[in-house]
C-alpha cells in the first residue's frame, strides 16, 4: 500500500458502518504519513444508522478530519466526498500545514 501513497495529496477513507473496525488500518496509514484525508461513511439505500459525529467518536478521529455520510453507489454522493477532500487540501495549502497531521 505504500506505493499507492507516493505523491498522494490526500485520500478518502470509505467506512462501512457494518464493519467500522476494518477502517482503522487505512486511517492509521494516512495519519502516520501525514496525508490529509476525509472519511466517507457509506450508507446503504440512503440509510445511515449513525450520525457523522458518532462515527467520528467511534473511530477516534480528530476534529480536523471531515466525516461525511455518503452512498458510494451514487455519483452525486461520491462527488460531494471528493469535493470535501479538495476543499480540505485547498485549506491546508492556504494555511501552510493547517489540517495536515504529522507522523508521530
Amino acid at each position: 500500500m505504500n506505493d499507492l501513497a507516493i505523491g498522494a495529496l490526500g485520500a478518502v477513507v470509505l467506512v462501512d458502518v457494518r464493519r467500522p473496525r476494518s477502517s482503522f488500518a487505512a486511517i492509521d496509514f494516512f495519519e502516520r504519513r501525514g496525508i490529509p484525508f476525509v472519511v466517507g461513511v457509506n450508507g446503504f439505500f440512503g440509510e445511515h444508522p449513525y450520525p457523522a459525529e458518532d462515527v467520528r467518536e467511534a473511530l477516534a478521529l480528530p476534529a480536523d478530519v471531515r466525516v461525511l455520510l455518503c452512498d458510494a453507489r451514487e455519483r452525486e454522493s461520491c462527488r460531494d466526498v471528493l469535493i470535501a477532500l479538495i476543499d480540505q487540501l485547498i485549506a491546508s495549502a492556504a494555511g501552510g500545514t493547517a489540517g495536515r497531521r504529522t507522523a508521530p
